[in-house]
This record gives C-alpha cells, structure tokens and sequence, in this order.
C-alpha cells in the first residue's frame, strides 16, 4: 500500500466515524429522556424537545450546509461543523436547566448540518467514481447504518453508569480528535466556477424546511388536523415553492434545478426518504417494547439491540461489490423489501414475548436489508453530479433522510398512539397489551412503507447501463492528500 492510498484510508475512517456518530446522536439521547426529563425538570409535554430541537435545525439547514461546502470549501466547513458540533455537546452536558438544554441540541443540529454533507462531499472527492467509491460508500454505510441501533446500546450503559450528561460529553473528544486531524488528512476542495450567493434561495428553503421538520415532530401534540398543523404546514409548503420558483430564475442558485434531471439522483432521493421513514420509528419502537413492555432496564436494552447493529454493519460493508457487479438498482429494491419482511415479522410482537422470540429474528432480518438499502440509496443519490456539486448532492441525500425519519416518526407515533389510546384500559396488564398493539400496528405501517419504497426503486431507478450512460464523467482525479 502506497502512503497516499494509507492516508486516504485514514481519511476515510475519520470519514466515517464523523457519519456514525451524527446517526449516533440522533438515537443515543433517546435512552437517557427519562432520567433527563427528572434531573432537569421537564414537563413531560416538552421533553421531545430534546431530541427534536436536534432534527429541526438539522433537517432544516443541510441544504444550506452542503451548498456552503461546494462554496466555501469542504474542509473548511467539515472543521467549522465539527467545532460548533462539540462546543454544543459540552454547554448541554453542562445545562442546569431545560431551556439551556434544548437551546444546545439545537446549535449541535446546525453543527450537524454543516458536518454531514461535507464530509459526505469529501469522500466523492478523495474516490474517482467506480469501485473504489463504492467501497468507501460501503465503509460509510457499514459504520453510520449501525450508529443508529448503536445509539440505544451506548445510551443505556452511559445513562445508567456514568448519567445522562455522559451521553453529550462523549462528543466533545470525538469532535477535538475530529479537528486537530482534518489538516493532516483531509484535503481541501470546492467548487472553482462558483459564483455569488443565492440569499433569497438560502432563505426560503431554510424557512420552509425547517418550519416543515417542526410541523410534522409537534403534530402529535397540536393534532393532525388543528389550525397549527394545518397552518404552518400550509405555510411551509408555500416557502418551499417560493424557494422553486426563486431557483428557476436566480442567476447563482442555491440548488441549480438542473441536478433533478438525473434520474438515479432523482429516483435515490425519493427512495432514501421512504427507507428512513419505515426505519427511524423501528428503533424508535423497538427500544419502547423492550424497556416498556418486555421490562428491560437500559443497559440490557441497548445489548439487545446489538445483532441489529452487527448484521447491518456486515451487510453495509459488503455491499459494495455487489453494486460494482450489478449496479444499485436491484440491491436497493431487494434491500427494502427485505426491510419490509422483517419489520411484518417484528409487528407480530406480543405482549408475553422474549427476545429470542419477538426480537431476534426481525432484527437479523431488518439488519441485512437495513445495510443494502443504506449503502444503495447513498450511492444513488450521490453519483452524477461530479465533483464540483457534490457538497450539493450530499445536501440533497441528508435532508431526504433527515426529512423521511420525521416524516416516520410523527405518521407512526400518531397511527400507534391512536390504537394504544383505543384498546386502552385500566390495569397494568392490560396498559401493557395497549402499548403493544401500538407498537404492532406501527411496525406494520412502517413494513408498508418499506414496501412501497422497495417498488418505487425498481420504478425509478434505472438500470445499470442506463445509470453510465446519464452519468456525466467525472474527470476529475481524486484529490491528492
């Protein structure tokens, strides 16, 4: 191995860690609501808030973010991220109230925002298209498609050993290791034919999605169908179509709506948002049955969580060859609808079930589609831009993801809420039966989704000889570090 193909392979792995522990801390929190909720004194209406104030900024301005990269350079915007990211991390460690708290998880989203396309941007710049990109997406895939499941078994141990705090502080080295080598092994790139700065684009599209991101995480609690939602999703929408028509005309658009003629960045988009709105509320849920219903403390919570993580790991990390040989369309249908599978058998959970029964087996299952569906959809919504837009297309692949988790989230919560509220009666047995036909009728709608999803890519993506030829070369060489 040659020291510039070594560097490149550290590059990668601080890469990747950066991308695991984004995922990570979207799901490492959730364990630790309770004992935050007693500590800080949250009134129990709030303490979504926690982990929502996280998705709001974080969904809201990674379009914003991933242009920036391309604009500003990738390094640059990677190292000021991953700075605002730790500094959040330790001022919530430290909160002494709710208020202060929730103020932090929101700064830590836009240091997110920041981090996750131009990291994402900075492996298509140090891998030329083909193979060797492929098998970085796998590296990624492998290690972020397992933050998610990760996050409930680092956030038992560290909330029931070392406190909830310990779940914050943990970023804070992470994030210092993260500075001080990005100099050393991450180049420094950018978009050399940009010109000026669509203010008029940033604003609306920042408005309306994140005003979208807040609509869908709070209308559980306004109600579906209340003037709030319905307002400020009224009004969220007409943002976003404002910033369309603003795109069309401005002569240095934010989003250049030329990139959406690509029919795979296009069709993996579209995929990647249906994916993530079947898989968030599956860990969102499978934690809930473990710690409410099987009566699980955190710890072993977390550790049964681990097979999932394992599996998806595994599958992600092999996957690239698989797309190097057939393309991505095929494995990404067949990902999904694997997905699909295993999350129908995990909605056959019952209220006197075990691990080895309800748990298991579904977590086998979702982890090896779970993987092909994570490393596919990246890899489709990332490629045919070349490298001069590829902060753009990062931007575009993160907010689907982000946008398809809240969108999940806040459909299956309410579907599974309403069924609990609805079969629920009084005794502590029967809450338990209540809670579970929630969590049943929400992973069916999940596997639901995931189907759809595994249709729309056989629909939308295209096929392996029909991907080379839409895709523009990318004639740039791979970035030396």
């Amino acid at each position: 191995m040659t020291q510039a193909s070594r560097r490149r392979g550290l590059a990668l792995a601080l890469l990747a860690a950066t991308q695991f522990v984004l995922v990570l801390d979207a799901s490492i929190v959730g364990v630790a609501l309770p004992s935050i909720g007693t500590d800080l004194a949250f009134a129990p209406e709030d303490l979504s808030w926690v982990a929502n104030a996280y998705t709001l900024t974080f969904g809201g301005l990674l379009l914003l973010g991933g242009r920036a990269a391309d604009l500003i350079g990738r390094r640059r915007m990677y190292m000021a991220g991953m700075s605002l990211f730790a500094v959040a991390s330790l001022v919530g460690a430290l909160s002494v109230n709710a208020a202060m708290l929730v103020g932090a998880r929101a700064v830590q989203g836009v240091g997110a925002a920041i981090v996750a396309p131009a990291a994402l941007s900075l492996i298509m710049t140090l891998f030329p298209a083909g193979p060797e990109r492929y098998k970085a997406m796998g590296v990624v895939g492998a290690v972020a498609g397992a933050g998610g499941a990760t996050g409930s078994i680092l956030g038992g141990g560290l909330t029931e050993w070392l406190g909830w705090e310990s779940t914050l502080y943990v970023n804070v080295p992470i994030g210092v290791l993260a500075i001080a080598l990005s100099p050393v092994l991450l180049p420094e790139a950018k978009d050399s034919a940009a010109r000026g700065f669509d203010l008029a684009g940033a604003v609306t599209a920042t408005g309306g999605l994140a005003l979208l991101v807040y609509t869908l995480v709070d209308a559980d609690n306004a109600g579906w169908a209340s003037a709030q939602t319905l307002g400020l999703g009224a009004l969220a929408l007409l943002l976003i179509a404002l910033f369309f028509v603003i795109e069309a005309r401005a002569a240095h658009p934010l989003v250049p709506l030329r990139i959406f003629r690509l029919r795979g960045l296009r069709g993996a988009n579209i995929v990647t948002l249906l994916s993530t709105m079947a898989m968030f509320p599956m860990f969102f849920y499978m934690t809930f049955y473990m710690q409410q219903v099987l009566d699980y403390g955190p710890v072993k919570a977390g550790l049964a969580a681990l097979p999932l993580a394992v599996v998806m790991a595994v599958t992600a990390g092999s996957a690239s060859a698989l797309i190097a040989r057939i393309g991505v369309r095929v494995p990404m249908a067949a990902g999904l609808l694997v997905v699909a599978a295993g999350l129908a058998w995990f909605s056959r959970m019952s209220v006197d079930g075990s691990f080895l029964v309800d748990v298991l087996g579904p977590s086998i299952v979702i982890g090896v589609g779970g993987g092909l569906a994570f490393v596919t959809t990246t890899v489709g919504a990332t490629s045919g831009t070349g490298q001069e837009q590829s902060g753009l297309a990062s931007g575009l692949f993160n907010t689907a993801q982000q946008f398809g988790g809240s969108l999940g989230l806040a459909v299956v919560v309410a579907i599974a809420t309403a069924r609990t509220t609805h079969v629920l009666q009084d005794g502590e047995r029967i809450a338990a039966a209540a809670l579970t036909e929630g969590y049943r009728l929400g992973m069916l709608t999940a596997a639901g989704v995931a189907l759809v999803g595994g249709l729309a890519a056989l629909a939308l993506i295209p096929g392996r000889s029909a991907a080379t030829s839409e895709e523009p070369a990318d004639t740039a060489a791979p970035v030396k570090v």
